[in-house]
C-alpha cells in the first residue's frame, strides 16, 4: 500500500538542524506517510545524520553534485508514492498535528493545494515571534481560496503583503502528475512561487488556512539571506517567461500584475547591483554597476526616507 503523504525534504549542509526536522515528522499524530530526504551533495555530516535515524518510512537520496533545492525537490517528486506531497525545509519543523489537520481539510474541501500559516522562529528559540499572515497586516478570519490574479497581486517584492509564494502547501500529487508540473530547475531561489502560479494557471484549487502548523527557522546563513541581486535576476527571468505564455496573455489582469512585479524586480535589481558591492567594499565594481544601472539613482532617492526612518 502506498502512503497517504510523501514528505519531501531537500537538504544541504544542515547537519545541525535536519534531525529536528525529521523528528517533527516522525512525531506526527498522523502516521500514514513516507519521508524522502534528498541530500544535495552536502559537505558536512547531513547524510550521516539522516542515516543514523532508523525508521522504515525514511528514505535518503544523495545527489552527486550540488544542484539546488528545485532539482532536489523534483528528484523527490519522481520517487514519491503518496496521494499528497508535503513540503519541509531541512532547518524547519512541523507541529505534531500538521499532517493530520491539513490532510483532513484538503480532502474535505477538494483542494489541490492547501496551505497553512508559517510560524516564524528565530534560530536558537522555540516560540514564534510572528507569522507569515500576521506580517501581511491583513486580518484573515478563516480559510479562503486564491486565484492566479490574487496570488500575484498579493505577493509583491519588498512590500508588506500576503506573500503566499512563501507558503508550504500540501499538494495533490495526482494534480501535479496530470499536468506534468515540476519546480523550475534553473531557479535556485524562489522556485515555490512559480510552481504555485503554474498550478493556478492549470485550474488548481488553492486554499489558504490562517491557522499555522509549520515552523520556519530564521537563521543568518540561510539561502533567503543571500544575494538579492541574484534572486531578483532569477525573478526577472521567470516573470518574462510567464508573460510570454499564451494562457497568461489571455488574462489581462494577471499579465498586468506580472508586468508590475517585473518592473519592481528590475528597480530593486538595479539598486542591489550597486549596494551589494559597496557592502563588500568593492567600490570600483559598485561604480561600474551604478553607471550600467542608472535606475539605481532614482530608486535610491525613493528609498531614502524609509531608510532614515528605520535608522531613527
Amino acid at each position: 500500500m502506498n502512503p497517504a503523504v510523501s514528505v519531501i525534504i531537500p537538504a544541504y549542509n544542515t547537519q545541525e538542524y535536519i534531525g529536528t526536522a525529521i523528528a517533527s515528522v516522525l512525531g506526527q499524530r498522523y502516521t500514514d506517510f513516507e519521508i524522502i530526504v534528498v541530500d544535495d551533495a552536502s559537505t558536512d555530516g547531513t547524510a550521516e545524520t539522516v542515516r543514523a535515524i532508523h525508521d522504515p518510512r525514511l528514505r535518503l537520496i544523495r545527489l552527486p553534485v550540488n544542484a539546488g533545492a528545485a532539482v532536489a525537490r523534483n528528484r523527490a517528486l519522481s520517487e514519491a508514492r503518496g496521494r499528497w506531497i508535503a513540503l519541509l525545509d531541512s532547518d524547519d519543523w512541523y507541529d505534531a498535528t500538521r499532517l493530520e489537520t491539513l490532510v483532513e481539510r484538503a480532502e474535505s474541501t477538494e483542494a489541490d493545494l492547501y496551505a497553512d500559516d508559517i510560524l516564524m522562529v528565530r534560530d536558537g528559540e522555540s516560540a514564534p515571534w510572528s507569522s507569515l499572515l500576521r506580517e501581511s497586516g491583513q486580518t484573515i478570519a478563516g480559510p479562503f481560496m486564491v486565484d492566479a490574479e490574487t496570488f500575484v497581486t498579493t505577493d509583491i517584492y519588498d512590500k508588506r503583503c500576503l506573500r503566499l509564494g512563501l507558503s508550504k502547501p500540501l499538494m495533490r500529487r495526482s494534480f501535479l502528475e496530470r499536468h506534468g508540473l515540476r519546480y523550475d530547475p534553473s531557479l535556485r531561489m524562489g522556485q515555490d512561487f512559480w510552481l504555485y502560479l503554474d498550478c493556478l494557471l492549470r485550474g488548481g484549487r488553492f486554499i489558504v488556512d490562517p491557522e499555522g502548523y509549520y515552523y520556519y527557522r530564521s537563521r543568518p546563513n540561510s539561502l533567503t539571506k543571500q544575494s538579492q541581486d541574484l534572486r531578483l535576476e532569477l525573478y526577472c527571468r521567470a516573470s518574462s517567461a510567464f508573460l510570454a505564455r499564451p494562457e497568461v496573455q489571455a488574462r489581462p489582469r494577471l499579465a498586468d500584475a506580472i508586468r508590475h512585479n517585473l518592473r519592481r524586480f528590475k528597480r530593486n535589481r538595479a539598486y542591489y547591483r550597486v549596494v551589494e558591492p559597496i557592502k563588500r567594499r568593492q567600490y570600483g565594481p559598485a561604480m561600474l554597476a551604478a553607471i550600467a544601472n542608472p535606475m539605481f539613482f532614482v530608486y535610491s532617492c525613493s528609498r531614502m526616507p524609509g531608510a532614515i526612518v528605520r535608522r531613527i
